[in-house]
């Protein structure tokens, strides 16, 4: 299969590596630089060099901010029957487009980023498959992500972008908040050095991802939800109240049992 990946990141980088020895690749990206690395791959930075090599299928692995931009611009290079797809961590306004666009299309979101996943061993890792979109296209993306190992959901993209507000955005904003208060140690303690590890992950993200996960429409009500336990746990802390906080510790250990 003809596969073009738009973008020459880290996650573009991870599919040209994943697909170029069994499919015939190419990655297009603006910046010649950014294609110094990319190997065993044909290498684009012209629509003219697209429109000569024919895509079947088209992963745009740019960062949301960009990503119908880019379609916009690559879509007319394209022969009719080509697959468009993106890997975006929220989806806004993407099916509006896809629904508009005359091409068949896939949407899918691999949960896992460069930062934290061992992307040579992804056993215990996710993916997202909108179920909306071309069936053959999700068939070759549940073939991919299953010899990935990958547990697979499949999600509507309202479904998908409720979902990510939640596993995305709370973890995100809980960890601004530990950043946001902390304060140089001279002796950490081994949980405050496990915290500032994930904070060190976190805050080396990509900005536009982290812009992708807060604006998400869904986000602020997820923010919400911490915001009213906070409130609840400083209530039980200035009232000394042993019971109410050893019933809240039950109540968390709870939830967090039944995410093992």
């Amino acid at each position: 299969m003809k596969i073009l990946v738009l973008g020459a990141g880290k996650m573009g980088s991870f599919f040209i590596d994943l697909l170029s020895f069994e499919h015939e690749t190419a990655v297009y990206d603006i910046d010649a630089r950014r294609l110094r690395f990319m190997y065993n791959t044909q290498r684009f930075t012209s629509l003219e060099e697209i429109e000569a090599f024919r895509p079947e299928l088209v992963i745009n692995a740019v960062s949301l901010d960009h990503t119908l931009d880019v379609f916009r611009s690559v879509t007319p290079h394209l022969p009719s029957d080509c697959i468009l797809s993106d890997i975006a961590s929220v989806k806004t306004g993407l099916k509006e487009y896809y629904d508009s666009c005359g091409f068949r299309y896939v949407s899918t979101h691999p949960m896992f980023g460069p930062t934290f996943a061992n992307l040579g061993a992804l056993q215990n890792e996710n993916a997202i498959i909108i179920t909306e979109g071309d069936y053959m296209g999700r068939v070759l993306f549940r073939d991919l992500y299953s010899r990935l190992g990958l547990h697979i959901c499949e999600y509507t993209f309202r479904e998908h972008d409720e979902t990510v507000a939640y596993s995305l955005a709370i973890p995100f904003v809980s960890t601004f908040v530990f950043a946001a208060v902390m304060k140089h140690q001279d002796a950490p303690g081994t949980t405050f050095r496990r915290h500032l590890t994930i904070a060190r992950g976190v805050l080396g993200e990509d900005r536009a991802l982290l812009r992708e996960i807060l604006f998400n429409p869904h986000t602020t009500a997820q923010v919400s939800r911490i915001r009213s336990q906070l409130a609840e746990l400083i209530d039980i802390i200035d009232r000394r109240d042993t019971p109410a906080l050893d019933a809240y510790i039950d109540q968390i250990k709870a939830n967090v049992a039944s995410n093992q």
